[in-house]
């Protein structure tokens, strides 16, 4: 089933799963500090925290960079993301590296693929070609028939992200579920009109996760075949 062809045959029944990345589907969050630590020291700025970094991933590159620097969006905030890119592209080319998926994160996957009323889609602040290599490593290319990055909308909490999915897939937005570890993601679902369902295993705290709009925090993937239903 395609996008294209599963917005003519979208009704009541089939729902619309959109997953964050970072945080939710996979691990990066390591490799996300380094990149920001490196990034920031050669400018000569304090280095972000590890609990800082966590705290902006999900976030667009140059609003996330805003965020540590506890300052608006500005000029020198757009050449360090541009750095940035370029220390992960670094990163990327080594044998190292590595985002590894969550544990029951292959098999959620796997067992919402095979269903009919289901329709699986990725909304993250990761660049494209960032999730085209996550696609790549886990075999997922055919899995996600709708996907927004930070190059295609403007960052989360704004609703453009879920919003572009739905209409897409002809999908409503009640019908629709976004997953993700951040108060960003359960803030976008809310103001799109989906269903927000926060996970405890990635980078934000439960606590933040309901005080922000969730309808439900999983402990575990499998939870939400049982959710959805």
């Amino acid at each position: 089933m395609t996008a294209a062809s599963s917005a003519g045959n979208a009704s009541q029944s089939l729902k619309l799963v959109l997953f964050d990345c970072d945080g939710t589907l996979v691990d990066s969050a390591d490799i996300i500090h380094g990149c920001m630590v490196a990034t920031f020291r050669e400018a000569d700025l304090p280095e972000p925290t590890t609990e800082a970094t966590k705290s902006i991933i999900g976030l667009t590159l140059d609003l996330a960079i805003a965020t540590l620097l506890g300052r608006p969006r500005d000029a020198e905030c757009a050449r360090l993301a541009e750095r940035y890119k370029e220390h992960f592209i670094a990163w990327r080319q080594l044998p190292s590296f590595h985002e590894p998926l969550y544990d029951g994160i292959a098999e959620l996957i796997e067992a919402l693929s095979r269903r009919d009323d289901v329709i699986i889609g990725m909304v993250t602040g990761k660049s494209r070609r960032g999730v085209q290599r996550v696609l790549e490593t886990y075999g997922y290319e055919h899995h996600f028939l709708t996907i927004r990055t930070a190059d295609d909308c403007p960052s989360k909490p704004h609703p453009a992200m879920v919003l572009e999915c739905c209409a897409e897939t002809g999908i409503d937005p009640a019908s629709t579920y976004v997953v993700g570890d951040a108060v960003y993601d359960m803030q976008m679902a809310r103001s799109a009109g989906a269903r927000a369902i926060g996970v405890s295993w990635g980078y934000h705290h439960r606590e933040g996760l309901f005080a922000t709009g969730a309808h439900a925090v999983l402990d575990t993937p499998a939870e939400l075949l049982t959710l959805i239903d």
